[in-house]
């Protein structure tokens, strides 16, 4: 695992409220890459993520769905709209909420959708109250990984799954920092291993059903958002945010090239819990 111990919850709530607009900008609505295949353009490609998530995790109409990390509800409202679900978004930051708030009127998915604003580490949530636990590029900025899978299993209902899409920390040593420096620029106080993620799932009590490994499939996200920072010039403009944000943007290249060595990769897990 690789640790980045100057991260504060602080700076990653903060972080969040400021980059909206950064992120609508650069990525459109939804937060998180794309799997690429001939020249699909974005939108359809973080699509296509979304339905191989919900493929492999057996997602079916009328579940209900907590969406760990929901940002600006991209997925939230796509798995309302298009799967049939009912789906609850948990964000840290209240820009965040109201944002998503209002798409999800603006779409018509206000009925299916509601979105609460608070830490996935200590929110409480009945138990056994959802199907699906939907993570997607969430688990990297949580402290405490093994505790929240454990919160994760005890939220889900006899047979519900954990559907997760994460960053990882490669294999092999971090030789080059690449990775510690994705760590502290992109706020995430530790990247596990795919084999770390699959003990802590486990530990939880869950079933592992899949993982794969994605990484050659959603690198061209970072091509693309590495080119719409230099176009669209708004690294001029993320100064008056403040250093964190200029770092941020000015780190696309470390993520880049963090996956092009191997000291990161990008995994989908899917983890089920026993039926009774």
């Amino acid at each position: 695992m690789i640790a980045c111990a100057s991260v504060t919850k602080r700076e990653i709530r903060r972080h969040y409220d400021l980059a909206t607009p950064f992120y609508r900008l650069l990525w459109g609505p939804h937060i998180h890459h794309g799997v690429w295949d001939a020249d699909a353009p974005p939108l359809q490609a973080q699509r296509q993520l979304i339905d191989r998530l919900a493929s492999e995790a057996s997602i079916s109409a009328g579940e209900d769905v907590l969406d760990v990390g929901c940002g600006m509800g991209g997925s939230s409202i796509e798995l309302a709209k298009r799967y049939g679900c009912r789906v609850t978004g948990l964000t840290l930051s209240p820009v965040q909420r109201a944002w998503a708030r209002t798409s999800a009127v603006w779409q018509g998915a206000a009925r299916r959708t509601r979105f609460l604003c608070g830490d996935a580490e200590n929110v409480v949530l009945p138990d056994a109250s959802f199907n699906i636990v939907w993570n997607v590029e969430c688990s990297e900025h949580l402290f405490d990984k093994p505790a929240f899978f454990r919160r994760a299993a005890a939220w889900l209902r006899p047979g519900g799954r954990v559907a997760l899409c994460a960053w990882l920390a490669g294999d092999g040593t971090d030789s080059d920092g690449l990775a510690a420096a994705v760590c502290e620029n992109f706020l995430c106080p530790s990247l596990g291993t795919a084999g770390e993620y699959r003990g802590w799932l486990e530990a939880a009590g869950l079933r592992m059903r899949t993982y794969e490994e994605l990484t050659r499939q959603v690198e061209r996200t970072w091509e693309i958002c590495l080119n719409r920072v230099r176009r669209s010039r708004v690294g001029l403009i993320a100064p008056l945010t403040g250093r964190p944000m200029t770092r941020f943007l000015n780190h696309f290249t470390t993520l880049l090239n963090a996956y092009r060595t191997g000291a990161m990769r990008y995994g989908l897990f899917v983890a089920e819990k026993a039926a009774r």
